[in-house]
């Protein structure tokens, strides 16, 4: 495995995210790995809980930019207007992937803009460079939804694993960040963790849709209606996590509380969490599930989300991101201390 390793001790099964330098974000690699190993653990009977934990300064800071614009970079939307205009004066609609898979970078779902990366450019120039080598393609929702859904499969493997599963979060944890995260049983953030869900404020809606589920109707309109951080001690306030504790201990504390609970019976965990996870599923939890992911494919093709797109492509999306969060400061656009 190329984007997590895995370690086993005391009846807990320790998935690690390994991609420090790239803030752990979010590629198809990462999906395939993360699900593979959450698989394993699961039918592993020496293997009582999961904890899913992170190396380097960000848990993970959301979508990779550089695979997600290529991936999309050949459905463009076009509108009337398009049509009357010269290729090399469009913006490209799929470049769109870049805003919301953003890594390091973020003019997507991912990081915000607080830790660019050279690649985070470089793509803008490659989809306008694609566009103009030939036709273009209608977006696709139909293939859009089925894209997304492989993501949000392998983050609902946290939920579904017959054994508990818990997450030891620091640093970034926001945008596809989140849609992972949440579908944890329960999260432990150091001190120093940040969530939140930036695209919300143009090119994307929460996949998994657990927000209102974790922390209630009230709260999840708060921060899904604002996109505004949230800090870790905010965070254990409003019911997002579980609780919050030192960065310095944050490790130990998760491998504690896991290893603590790994002493039950297998079959007494596997009872009680789907005693309290079916609680949530009567609640409608599929249906809003699956609103969320097709809104996400909306979002990024909304006239706000093209016009996102374009003014990315104009200016780069270090700036596009930083016009988006300034009025707000948070993320990226934080006072400097």
């Amino acid at each position: 495995m190329n984007t997590l390793r895995t370690e086993t001790r005391n009846g807990v099964r320790h998935l690690v995210l390994c991609r420090a330098a790239e803030y752990n974000t979010i590629t198809p690699a990462l999906r395939d790995e993360l699900a593979a190993a959450i698989d394993a653990a699961d039918e592993d009977r020496d293997v009582h809980v999961i904890l899913l934990r992170a190396e380097g300064r960000a848990f993970c800071a959301g979508y990779g930019l550089d695979w997600s614009t290529a991936a999309e970079a050949q459905q463009v939307v076009y509108s009337d207007a398009d049509r009357e205009t010269p290729p090399e004066a469009e913006a490209p609609a799929s470049a769109v992937a870049s805003r919301r898979r953003a890594g390091p970078s973020q003019g997507s779902r991912s990081s915000p803009e607080l830790v660019a990366s050279p690649e985070a450019e470089a793509p803008v120039s490659a989809v306008a460079s694609q566009r103009r080598a030939g036709p273009s393609r209608i977006w696709d929702s139909v293939a859009d939804h089925g894209m997304m859904s492989r993501f949000v499969a392998t983050y609902m493997k946290l939920w579904y694993a017959r054994k508990p599963t818990i997450a030891a979060v620091q640093g970034w944890c926001i945008g596809g960040g989140t849609d992972m995260v949440l579908c944890a049983d329960l999260i432990v953030a150091g001190d120093d963790a940040s969530f939140g869900y930036p695209p919300a404020r143009v090119w994307g809606t929460p996949t998994t849709a657990m927000w209102v589920y974790r922390m209630g109707l009230e709260q999840a309109k708060r921060y899904l209606l604002t996109g505004d951080e949230i800090p870790a001690q905010k965070a254990a306030e409003i019911g997002l996590v579980l609780e919050v504790v030192p960065a310095a201990t944050l490790e130990a504390h998760a491998t504690a509380l896991a290893e603590r609970m790994a002493r039950l019976p297998l079959s007494q965990l596997v009872m009680l969490k789907l005693l309290c996870n079916q609680t949530v599923e009567n609640m409608g939890f599929a249906s809003s599930r699956l609103l969320g992911t097709l809104f996400d494919g909306v979002a990024r093709h909304t006239q706000e989300g093209l016009d996102f797109v374009r003014r990315s492509q104009d200016v780069g999306f270090r700036q596009a991101v930083r016009e988006r969060d300034d009025p707000f400061a948070d993320y990226g656009s934080k006072p400097k201390r």
